[in-house]
This record gives C-alpha cells, sequence and structure tokens, in this order.
C-alpha cells in the first residue's frame, strides 16, 4: 500500500508558477513510476507527465511540453511537478499516481494503482 498525498495548489494568474508536490508513504517509494494526472470539471481525466524510478526518463503530454517538468527526489519519498507559464486551460484538479511497472513510462490511467487526492490549480486570465 502507497499513500500520496499532494500539496501546492492554488490560485494564480497567466503566465506565472506553481510547483506541485506529491509525498508517499507506505512502501518503497523506488519500487514505482510515478505520474501526474489532471481532471478539470466535466472532464475526464488526463496524462500530464510521469518520471521512472530514478529519475532518468520523462515523459510529458504534448499541452504541457516544455513548460512543465517533473522530477523526484527518491531520499525524501517525494514527486514535483514544476509548471510554468500557466494557461487558464491548465486549470484542473492534479493529482499524483503510483504505477508499479518500473521499466515503463505509462500514460494510461488504468496503469497507475494509487492515487493522491488531488490539488486544485486554478489560473485566472
Amino acid at each position: 500500500q502507497v499513500q500520496l498525498v499532494e500539496s501546492g495548489g492554488g490560485l494564480v494568474q497567466a503566465g506565472e508558477s506553481l510547483r506541485l508536490s506529491c509525498a508517499a508513504s507506505g512502501r518503497t517509494f523506488s519500487d514505482f513510476t510515478m505520474g501526474w494526472f489532471r481532471q478539470a470539471p466535466g472532464k475526464e481525466r488526463e496524462f500530464v507527465a510521469v518520471i521512472s524510478w530514478g529519475g532518468g526518463r520523462t515523459k510529458y503530454a504534448d499541452s504541457v511540453k516544455g513548460r512543465f517538468t517533473v522530477s523526484r527526489d527518491n531520499a525524501k519519498n517525494t514527486v514535483y511537478l514544476q509548471m510554468n507559464s500557466l494557461k487558464p486551460e491548465d486549470t484542473a484538479v492534479y493529482s499524483c499516481a503510483a504505477d508499479r511497472a518500473r521499466g515503463s513510462l505509462n500514460t494510461a490511467v488504468r496503469d497507475y494503482v494509487y492515487w493522491g487526492q488531488g490539488t486544485q490549480v486554478t489560473v485566472s486570465s
């Protein structure tokens, strides 16, 4: 079992930045590939970014590529999402998730077994 708790969300203006954190507890954090997803009102949850267990490989949704950066600190059991140049369309609840497939950079919701509760990010125009 892994418990995930996100923090760092808030209300910002377009063009500003936020850094989200996701703290893990329970099983060995480095056993998991970690992903970030988001869900806007009335829309399905969508993939944002993923990072391999060691942090050496990442993948991003086209909509955030070049603006968002995912990283992790296994010593602190934490994964981060640095979000720059935020746009109103980035407004959503952001959740981190853990995937037991260490060798893959999965982007599908169904591949992730543990989820946090999410943190709200609101970007005003």
